[in-house]
């Protein structure tokens, strides 16, 4: 990545982005982690539907803010932007972690999305709200992005649904591809409005 753009992210690191709240649920803030988080995250990785399809394993918090650490080195070199998504207080303040989205190579012209959902905050529209937060920023803050692309495993109907409310369309099967996809898997697509 040249120099402009790991400026353009640093200066991005500072984002700190809402989605609005629901009639059944709070706003939400996402954030780039921080290493206090980490308790935070090793108690949602104890969810086995997490641990399903998570793509790395993370069994306690040492091994958590060694994940919070990945996800702020990301941030450094501008190949992975990833957020901690919180619900927010009525006072604005952060509350407890709901998600995660993270936005992965945003300086290629498809760069890839990901995301999971605490046990606690799940079937409150917390994964396709952050989303789609994410999504209409990435467009935003990197023009070059054309088309944002989700992958997940082909049996993963949580995450077809997330595309589809997102509008992610369904693209194509991919061929198994372990470890990351050790089944087949689902490519959807979201391109960019002008």
């Amino acid at each position: 990545m040249d120099e402009t753009a790991v400026r353009q992210v640093r200066h991005v690191r500072q984002t700190r982005l809402e989605a609005e709240a629901t009639a059944s649920a709070p706003a939400l803030l996402l954030r780039p982690w921080r290493p206090e988080d980490a308790a935070a995250v090793a108690e949602a990785y104890q969810d086995p539907v997490l641990r399903r399809w998570a793509a790395v394993t993370v069994r306690d918090e040492s091994e958590a803010l060694a994940w919070v650490r990945v996800q702020n080195d990301g941030w450094e070199t501008g190949e992975r932007l990833a957020f901690a998504v919180l619900e927010a207080q009525p006072d604005g303040g952060e509350g407890r972690l709901a998600g995660h989205v993270v936005l992965k190579a945003p300086h290629e012209e498809q760069p890839e999305v990901g995301y999971w959902t605490a046990a606690h905050a799940r079937g409150r529209g917390v994964a396709p709200r952050a989303l789609n937060t994410l999504t209409d920023w990435a467009f935003t803050a990197f023009p070059g992005a054309t088309r944002l692309r989700l992958l997940h495993q082909a049996d993963n109907s949580a995450s077809c649904r997330v595309a589809e409310k997102t509008g992610y369309g369904f693209e194509a099967v991919l061929p198994a591809a372990p470890p990351r996809f050790p089944d087949d898997g689902h490519l959807h697509v979201r391109v960019a409005t002008a």
